[in-house]
């Protein structure tokens, strides 16, 4: 709710606006005529640093669990910490920030998360379809869909962040601006006219709650490093049941950032997500196994296996994930639909606020100054530009496709403000809004003929630029929020999401590429009936062995298994699963298969050919984008599956149950969803014991709600993620260098370690997992590191 302010002392912040009584009261923390440190240096460069690390975690989650969390708030959380230090050991009151210096460090800071989003769920699509994921495609898709979503929320910002403040809510942007106040620098309070005594005990409470960000950071960082380095212990405890209820398991991956992630979004949506896992792994799993054991041949999709001798993965890759996939395409279009009012209310009333602040004096105040629409229209032309020559989108001199980007982005962009404004970010259907612009490229792909193979990599490439313009919208306009009710420069801001976004594209690309080389397994496949290829090839395998350009393409094996295999060959980019799996091939000179190239994203195998393992991650809306394209522009799809997940959607819907986030449990395996389900768990004890203690205070559902958000365990869960995220991360980029002496490790402990490998291993393995959920609760309850709340303080 927008909070009570004295009448404008400074009317020409936003002119006379006798439609909106809220922004005619409206006062910034810092008047526009103060002059403070802004837009300088070491701000820029921390948030920029800042963005690529939460980038990174953020792009490990989308692909492990296909969501991320908000880094507004951790971010400006670190800087106050950072800069609070710097000016102690300083003994110096100019190394201590400003309030807008902080704000520039969040701004920067966010833009790699919504950079990680767009790309986790579109590029790895590529690469399960077959194809090569080539980075100057993954960073070209990205530059493009950040700098649309820049430019097209810079005409915006008057009529969605100005002209409807006290309407659109902006909950994340206002809570991190909440938090930059309350840490507010002396300089900041007296620019500000604040209050010393209560704005002084404020700030210290903020860098207390940064000590406790970066304490949860080590411990993140720490637990998930020893376990993926030295196998301190099991990372996916499991029970398997036997006969009568063969094929059911249930399993915990130990993994602290999944922990953190539940308690970050509470009880109700990981209960959700923990009900769609026991669904497939205590109902689907095992009634597949039950009615299908019986059956003497494999059972379509599966090419290779009966059921009866299938394992549970590989009952839920080939049969699950589908019915999984068409659950989560369904909920995604159920939630687009169910939004459709509030998308055409938002159009239109972002369109008719657009026109009417179309007009802009040359003299506004500090605090409304934008980048030049100069740079806007000359940016977009720019964009056009690249487009149409840049051959990995395969839209050469096609101005309607083109123009199509651009408009489709201009589209969601407005959308995704405008609903990240009324719902937040968590609640916004992104998703939805990219599952909606592939299906609609797919089918103008149709009405053209654009049916070939090469066009699935242009229709992802569409969606993936649409969806991390949608993305970056969504996120700019929470920054634009804090910024306007800190009394920020605008102009700053854009410019440092600028620097922060393409900071970021240079270094997510990469990392996505690193991520899926670490899980790469080249299976051997030579002599393998199941692997043979269809007679058109062999007649002419020249046709085939082609690259989207029409030049034959070899190459040799990589990563892990470099040293195996010094031969170069063919590459054969399979797209339906006749005659064994679709994917990457590499053929020899004579036309025969050698060697499937398993990707880490979204790959089937988990154990190299020597027996080592790998860690792959499942990209659950990367594949759902996947099978979008193969099933409109293939049309190769198990529609059976498909189907059975669509009327599982509707199920829910029926019952009153918002079906998404079940849906991704089904989809899920039930070792991600459990970990995510005891950080809810968690939330819920530490909610309730949080009503108890105000219960004589009268506070209304949003202000408990509230007070939940800024409890301690949020702060310790932000740490959890990131430092068990990054950990991951660089777990990926050693697990090739490091590969003989991370085996060496894991055979040690698989001998002497009873945590990782024996009789008790599983149970034993979930004891440090129930210290660290044991911890978040005592911390969320402030039990430990406990601060005292400003409410009772003031």
């Amino acid at each position: 709710m927008p909070t009570e302010n004295p009448p404008n002392e400074f009317p020409d912040i936003v002119g006379p606006h006798p439609t909106n009584p809220i922004l005619a009261r409206f006062r910034p923390f810092i008047p526009p005529h103060a002059r403070l440190r802004e837009l300088t240096p070491l701000p820029l460069i921390m948030g920029t640093l800042l963005g690529m690390v939460f980038g990174a975690s953020s792009l490990y989650l989308v692909l492990k669990v296909g969501l991320t969390v908000s880094a507004s708030i951790p971010v400006a959380v670190l800087s106050i910490t950072f800069f609070r230090f710097l000016s102690w050991i300083s003994k110096s009151k100019i190394h201590n920030a400003t309030i807008l210096e902080n704000n520039i460090v969040q701004t920067a800071g966010s833009a790699g998360e919504s950079i990680a989003f767009g790309l986790g769920v579109t590029m790895p699509a590529i690469m399960i379809l077959g194809f090569d994921l080539e980075i100057t495609r993954v960073m070209l898709v990205a530059i493009l869909g950040g700098l649309i979503g820049i430019l097209m929320m810079i005409p915006l910002r008057r009529a969605l962040i100005v002209q409807q403040h006290g309407y659109l809510k902006y909950p994340e942007g206002t809570a991190c601006a909440e938090v930059l106040k309350a840490a507010a620098s002396p300089e900041s309070r007296d620019a500000a006219h604040a209050g010393d005594a209560v704005a002084r005990a404020a700030a210290d409470e903020a860098v207390s709650g940064g000590k406790i960000i970066i304490g949860g950071f080590a411990i993140g960082f720490i637990y998930y490093g020893l376990q993926q380095i030295f196998k301190i212990m099991k990372e996916v405890p499991e029970k398997i049941f036997g006969k009568p209820f063969d094929g059911a398991s249930v399993s915990l991956e130990n993994n602290p950032a999944l922990l953190g992630v539940g308690y970050i979004i509470g009880p109700r949506i990981s209960a959700l997500m923990m009900g769609g896992g026991v669904l497939s792994y205590l109902v689907l799993i095992p009634a597949i196994k039950f009615f299908g054991s019986a059956g003497t041949a494999p059972l379509a999709p599966e090419t290779a296996h009966r059921i009866a001798d299938m394992s549970i993965e590989q009952i839920q890759k080939g049969y699950i994930l589908y019915i999984g996939a068409g659950a989560v395409a369904a909920a995604g279009i159920i939630s687009l639909f169910r939004s459709i009012p509030l998308i055409w209310h938002g159009l239109k009333g972002g369109l008719a606020d657009l026109r009417r602040s179309g007009s802009v004096r040359e003299d506004v105040p500090r605090t409304d100054q934008d980048l030049s629409m100069k740079w806007v229209l000359g940016g977009i032309i720019a964009l056009l530009i690249v487009i149409m020559i840049a051959p990995q989108l395969n839209l050469r001199f096609n101005l309607l496709g083109a123009i199509l980007i651009v408009a489709f982005g201009f589209l969601f962009v407005l959308v995704s403000s405008r609903l990240t404004g009324e719902v937040g970010s968590s609640s916004c259907p992104t998703s939805g809004m990219m599952i909606a612009t592939v299906l609609l490229t797919c089918l103008i792909f149709v009405i053209i003929g654009w049916t070939a193979p090469p066009y699935f990599v242009t229709a992802l490439s569409i969606g993936g630029i649409v969806c991390i313009a949608s993305s970056n919208g969504g996120t700019i306009s929470q920054d634009l929020k804090t910024g306007f009710l800190v009394g920020s420069t605008p102009r700053s801001q854009q410019i440092a999401i600028l620097i922060g976004t393409l900071a970021s594209c240079l270094i997510i690309g990469p990392i996505l590429m690193k991520l899926n080389e670490s899980g790469t397994v080249y299976v051997p496949v030579a002599s393998n009936a199941d692997f043979a290829f269809p007679s058109s090839f062999h007649a002419n395998p020249a046709d085939y062995l082609k690259d989207s350009g029409g030049q034959p393409k070899r190459e040799r094996l990589s990563g892990a298994q470099a040293g195996a295999d010094p031969n170069d060959y063919f590459v054969y980019h399979k797209t339906n699963t006749e005659n064994g799996p679709a994917g990457r091939y590499l053929v020899n000179n004579d036309g025969a298969p050698v060697y499937l190239a398993d990707p880490g994203i979204n790959g089937v195998y988990d154990k190299r050919p020597d027996g080592s393992s790998v860690q792959k991650f499942t990209a659950p809306k990367a594949t759902l984008v996947s099978y979008i394209i193969k099933g409109i522009l293939g049309g190769q799809l198990p529609w059976g599956l498909v189907l059975l997940g669509v009327f599982i959607a509707i199920v829910l819907e029926l019952s009153g149950v918002s079906a998404l986030a079940f849906a991704v449990g089904v989809y899920l395996p039930i070792s991600t969803s459990a970990p995510v389900f005891v950080g809810g768990m968690a939330r819920w004890l530490v909610d309730r014991y949080t009503r108890r203690k105000h219960a004589g205070a009268q506070l209304t559902e949003d202000e408990l709600v509230a007070e939940g958000d800024k409890s301690n365990g949020v702060l310790l869960s932000s740490g959890y993620i990131a430092g068990g995220t990054l950990a991951g991360v660089l777990f990926a980029f050693m697990a090739i260098p490091w590969k003989e002496r991370l085996d060496g490790w894991e055979k040690w402990a698989s001998a002497h370690n009873p945590f990782f490998d024996g009789p008790n291993a599983d149970w034993l393995a979930m004891l440090p997992f129930l210290a660290l959920s044991v911890l978040l609760y005592l911390v969320g309850r402030d039990v430990l590191f406990a601060r005292k709340s400003r409410r009772a303080r003031s």
